[in-house]
């Protein structure tokens, strides 16, 4: 195994020289880490004029799926208004609907979106579909209550980041497959694809401590997958298993060219086009795993987030 890799950004490698590093996740490690103090909401909320819904919604096994809803407050609210379903990071042992939720607020805040954000079940407690499945039972209540929610039913998209970016692509899959919801756009943001981890990239970061590693992966695709076998590993969980990546919405890709996933988000954006579809994908060089939502305020990360926001402006004006 080739121990090059691509450097680092300059102004992210001084900012990740602050931050502790590991090279793999084990259930004590986990353990500690599901203990840290969840995104403070409430703070990122104080200078917005937002309208605030919390709800449930039944699972497929009646259980209670928490969402949370943003709105944003208008003495005259437009008549529909675009919709953001966003699924949260975190390697799918770990974070909460609030996660990262500062990506999806900004497109509340510029384009006037509905910002949805579902608290789907963990691995390893909730094992195989039920991730996908209890995202993809939020995205049915959005377009089923998309009147009482102001919400343009032609103008839902789904939004992920890391696992959430993995999970957004199994939804637009179940949605194509089951031929509803209508979805306007996917925007994956370094998703977790592919449980194989047979690219360049997932060796490359193998090894050594990051932010999300090989070994971390690994843990936490043995979480979701329990005990399937490799042929019983549905697509909708591993979207890069999909043998058919055609009707699906226009795709926003974007990952780092020193991280993890860098090699199986670029083929799936290869194969969307292969199979006639609409994809935009972005490499960025010096990036690494969730460097633009670790740290908002670097340069690369600037361009990173307003090139996807000047994207979704595109496709939701079209």
């Amino acid at each position: 195994m080739t121990s090059a890799r691509p450097a680092l950004d300059p102004e992210l490698r001084e900012l990740l020289a602050d931050m502790p590093l590991i090279s793999r996740l084990d259930p004590e490690v986990l353990r500690m880490l599901r203990q840290l103090p969840s995104t403070p909401v409430n703070t990122l909320l104080a200078h917005r004029q937002v309208d605030r819904r919390e709800i449930t919604v039944p699972a497929e096994d009646g259980v209670a799926i928490p969402l949370s809803v943003y709105r944003p407050a208008r003495a005259e609210r437009p008549e529909a208004a675009p919709c953001v379903y966003w699924m949260h990071g975190g390697g799918m042992v770990m974070g909460d609907r609030f996660s990262q939720i500062d990506i999806p607020l900004e497109w509340l805040d510029e384009l006037g979106a509905v910002v949805v954000s579902v608290e789907y079940r963990l691995a390893p407690e909730a094992t195989g579909t039920t991730l996908v499945d209890d995202c993809y039972q939020g995205l049915l209540w959005i377009a089923e209550h998309a009147t009482e929610l102001g919400i343009d039913p032609d103008r839902i998209v789904v939004a992920g980041a890391s696992a959430g970016g993995g999970l957004a692509a199994g939804v637009a899959l179940l949605a194509r497959d089951l031929g509803a919801p209508a979805i306007a756009a996917q925007v994956l943001i370094c998703p977790m694809l592919d449980h194989r981890a047979t690219t360049p990239s997932s060796r490359q970061y193998t090894g050594v401590p990051g932010v999300w590693t090989g070994e971390m992966n690994a843990f936490g695709w043995r979480a979701v997958l329990g005990d399937l076998t490799e042929d019983e590993i549905p697509a909708y969980v591993s979207p890069a298993l999909a043998d058919d990546l055609s009707g699906l919405p226009a795709t926003y890709i974007d990952t780092g060219s020193a991280e993890v996933f860098r090699d199986e988000d670029a083929d799936y954006a290869s194969r969307i086009w292969a199979a006639g579809g609409q994809a935009e994908l972005h490499v960025w060089a010096g990036g690494f795993h969730g460097f633009d939502a670790l740290f908002p305020q670097a340069r690369i990360s600037t361009t990173a987030r307003r090139t996807r926001t000047d994207w979704l402006a595109r496709r939701l004006s079209a």
